[in-house]
C-alpha cells in the first residue's frame, strides 16, 4: 500500500519501458512491506540534467540510471564514488535531504555477487580474466575484477581504440588483445565475460572459439535475454561452470534498495521468476 508518506525512486533511461527494475523493487517494497514505489522515468537526453536535477524538488529518494544517462549522471552529481568517477558513470542517484545528489556505481557489485552466488568458491584470484567488450559495463566489471584480486584482465574489443582507452584510463593489469585473437587469448584463464551485445536476442552471435579455455574456468554473459546465450550453451556442454547475466541486475540494485528505503533486500528464486516474469508481479 502507498500512502502520501511513501517514499519514491524510479529508473531513468530512453528508452526505459524494456526495464525490468520495476518489477525487482516493486517485489522487494511488497516483500518487506515499505510504503514506497518505484517508477520508469522515460527521459531523452537532451532533458536529462534538468531532470534529474528536478529530482530532490519532486520527493524523490533517489534513482536508477541506465542507458544512456550513466555518464551524464556522474556530471550531473554533487558528489560521488571514487568508484563511479574512475569508472566514469553512475547508476544510482541518492538524493540527500538539502537537495544535493550522490551518485554510486553499484554495476561492478552486482557483477561480482552474481558470480559468487552462481559459483560458490569462485575466487577473482584464480587466474586471468578475459572480458569482451569495453563499454560502460565492461568498465565496472574490470575495475571490479582488479579490485577482487584478479591478477591480469585481458581485454577484446572489436574496436580496439575503446579498449585501449578503457586499460589507460582504469590502469592496472590490463593487456589489450585484438579482437581477432579473442579465442587464443583463453588459454590459461580462469574466467570469461562477455560484455558485449553479440548473443543478444536479434543481435549478431558471439563467434568465439572456446577451445583453448581451461575446464576448470567460469563463464558468465551479462545478457539475459535470452537468459542462456549460445555462449553459455556451448560452455555448458564442454563441462565448464556458468552463470547467466540475470543476477547482475539483481545484485546491482540491492546498494538502491539500501539506500532509498533502508533494507539490504535478498536475491532470491522467486525474485527471479518474478523479474523474468515466469511467476505475477
Amino acid at each position: 500500500m502507498v500512502s502520501g508518506k511513501a517514499r519514491v525512486a524510479g529508473v531513468m533511461g530512453w528508452p526505459v519501458s524494456h526495464s525490468r527494475s520495476p518489477r525487482l523493487h516493486g517485489f522487494w517494497l511488497r516483500h518487506y512491506g515499505i510504503d514506497g514505489a518505484y517508477v520508469p522515468l522515460p527521459v531523452r537526453p537532451e532533458d536529462f540534467t534538468a531532470a534529474v536535477r528536478a529530482l530532490p524538488k519532486l520527493g524523490f529518494a533517489g534513482a536508477n540510471i541506465t542507458v544512456p544517462h550513466k555518464e551524464a549522471a556522474l556530471a550531473a552529481c554533487d558528489e560521488a564514488t571514487p568508484l563511479a568517477r574512475r569508472v566514469g558513470a553512475v547508476n544510482t542517484l541518492v538524493c540527500r535531504p538539502d537537495g544535493s545528489l550522490f551518485g554510486d556505481n553499484t554495476d561492478g557489485f552486482g557483477f561480482l555477487e552474481n558470480l559468487r552466488a552462481g559459483c560458490p568458491g569462485w575466487r577473482a584470484d584464480a587466474g586471468p580474466a578475459v572480458v569482451l567488450g569495453a563499454g560502460g559495463a565492461a568498465r565496472a566489471i574490470v575495475a571490479a575484477l582488479l579490485d577482487a584480486g584478479c591478477p591480469q584482465v585481458r581485454l577484446t574489443n572489436r574496436t580496439r581504440e575503446r579498449a585501449a582507452d578503457l586499460a589507460a584510463d582504469l590502469g592496472g593489469a590490463i593487456e589489450v588483445v585484438a579482437w581477432e585473437e579473442r579465442s587464443a587469448a583463453l588459454a590459461g584463464a580462469g574466467l570469461l565475460v562477455n560484455t558485449t551485445t553479440l548473443g543478444m536476442t536479434g543481435a549478431p552471435p558471439l563467434d568465439i572459439a572456446l577451445d583453448p579455455l581451461p575446464a576448470a574456468a567460469l563463464v558468465t554473459d551479462i545478457v539475459y535475454a535470452p537468459l542462456m546465450t549460445d555462449l553459455l550453451l556451448r560452455a555448458q556442454a564442454r563441462g565448464h561452470a556458468v552463470v547467466d547475466g540475470l543476477g547482475m541486475l539483481l545484485h546491482q540494485g540491492r546498494p538502491g534498495f539500501e539506500y532509498w528505503f533502508g533494507i539490504r533486500p535478498e536475491v532470491t528464486a522467486e525474485l527471479r521468476a518474478v523479474v523474468l516474469g515466469d511467476a505475477p508481479a
